[in-house]
C-alpha cells in the first residue's frame, strides 16, 4: 500500500506521516514538496519517507508525481492555509488550492488510478454563523468570510462533483482549528506560544501582541486531527463530507491566558491592528457526530497537553536558534 502526502513537509502533513510510520508500517510513506520548501519537519524522517518535487500548480508535475507513485491513498493537505494572507493575495490563494487540486483529479483520471482521496476542506467555510446554527453540522449553510474561505468551498464542491461526475473516491474533511507542535509561526496558538517563550528567555520585552481575542474556537491537537484524515480514508464513504472537532470552543482570550498560566510569566497583553482582520468569524464550534459514527473517532489528546506542547517546541527551537 502507497500513501501520497501532498504537503508532506507542512504542520499537518509532517505529523500524518510520522503517524502513519508508527501506526501503520504497511503503508509506504511518499510526499510531495516544492523546491523552496524547509524540510525541518521531516528532518528525522527523511530517510523513512519518498519525497518527490512537485508543483501543484503545473499539470504535468502533478502528472508525473502520480505516475510515479501510484498511491492507493491520497492525503490532499497542501495549501495557502492562512486567512490573513488571503487578504492580501486572494488570486494567490484561489489558484493553488482549486487549481492545484484540478490537477490532481484531472491526473488520477488520465491515469486510470482508483485512489482513495481525502480532500482537507475547513471550517472557514461555514464562516457567518447564526446563533441557532451552533454546533455546526455538515448540513450549516456555507457563508465563508475571507478569500481563504472560499477557496475551501471551493475544493470542497470540486471534489463533490467529481466524485458524482467520475466517481472519484473523494472524502472531504472539514477540519475544525487543530495546533499543536510545529504550526506555523503566524496562526494564532503558535504566535502566542513563541512570543512567550521569547519572553520567558529574554528575547522579547513582557509585551505580547493580539488580534482579536473575542473569537470562539473548537481546538483538536494535530496529532489526533492526522489520526482522523487516515480513519477517513480507511473508513469512511467517498463522496461524503465530514466535520472533525472536538465539540467544545474556548474563546483566543482564554486561549491566551491558559498559555501565559503555563509559560508562568507576567506580561502586558497589547493589540496590533495589524492583526485585525477585515471580517472575522465570531465562532467554530463542530457537530462531528456524524464523522465518529462512521469511524469511530475521538479527540484523546487534552488541550493543555497540545498547549504544553507548542511551548516546549518553541523553547526548543529558540536555544537551537531556529527562530
Amino acid at each position: 500500500m502507497k500513501a501520497l502526502i501532498t504537503g508532506i513537509t507542512g504542520f499537518a502533513g509532517s505529523h500524518l506521516a510520522e503517524y502513519l510510520l508508527a501506526e501503520h508500517p504497511e503503508i509506504e510513506v511518499h510526499g510531495t514538496h516544492r523546491w523552496r520548501s524547509p524540510l525541518d519537519n521531516v528532518s528525522e524522517i527523511l530517510d523513512k519517507v519518498h519525497l518527490t518535487e512537485c508543483d501543484l500548480c503545473d499539470h504535468h508535475s502533478v502528472y508525473r508525481t502520480l505516475e510515479k507513485v501510484r498511491p492507493d491513498y491520497v492525503f490532499h493537505l497542501a495549501a495557502q492555509s492562512f486567512v490573513p494572507t488571503s487578504w492580501g493575495a486572494p488570486a494567490a490563494t484561489l489558484t493553488t488550492n482549486i487549481l492545484g487540486q484540478t490537477h490532481i483529479f484531472e491526473a488520477v483520471r488520465a491515469l486510470g488510478l482508483d485512489p482513495v482521496i481525502q480532500i482537507a476542506c475547513s471550517s472557514e467555510e461555514y464562516g457567518l454563523v447564526h446563533a441557532h446554527e451552533v454546533p455546526m453540522t455538515e448540513e450549516n449553510p456555507l457563508r465563508p468570510l475571507s478569500p481563504y474561505a472560499v477557496s475551501k468551498v471551493g475544493q470542497d464542491f470540486l471534489a463533490y462533483q467529481y466524485f458524482q461526475s467520475y466517481g472519484l473516491k473523494a472524502i472531504r474533511t472539514r477540519g475544525f482549528n487543530h495546533t499543536g507542535p510545529r504550526r506555523g509561526k503566524v496562526f494564532v496558538t503558535s504566535n502566542f506560544a513563541m512570543q512567550l517563550a521569547k519572553i520567558k528567555v529574554g528575547l522579547q520585552d513582557p509585551v505580547i501582541q493580539v488580534g482579536n481575542l473575542e473569537a470562539r474556537r473548537d481546538f483538536t491537537d494535530v496529532r489526533d486531527m492526522v489520526r482522523a484524515y487516515y480513519l477517513a480514508v480507511t473508513k469512511g464513504k467517498p463522496g461524503e463530507v465530514y466535520n472533525i472537532g472536538s465539540g467544545a470552543t474556548i474563546t483566543i482570550q482564554e486561549l491566551l491566558d491558559r498559555l501565559i498560566a503555563l509559560a508562568g510569566v507576567k506580561v502586558e497583553v497589547r493589540q496590533d491592528p495589524e492583526r485585525m482582520r477585515p471580517s472575522d468569524v465570531e465562532i467554530l464550534l463542530a457537530d462531528a457526530s456524524k464523522f465518529k459514527a462512521d469511524t469511530g473517532w475521538e479527540p484523546r489528546i487534552p488541550f493543555d497537553q497540545t498547549l504544553k506542547d507548542t511551548l516546549d517546541y518553541w523553547y526548543e527551537r529558540l536555544a537551537a536558534r531556529h527562530v
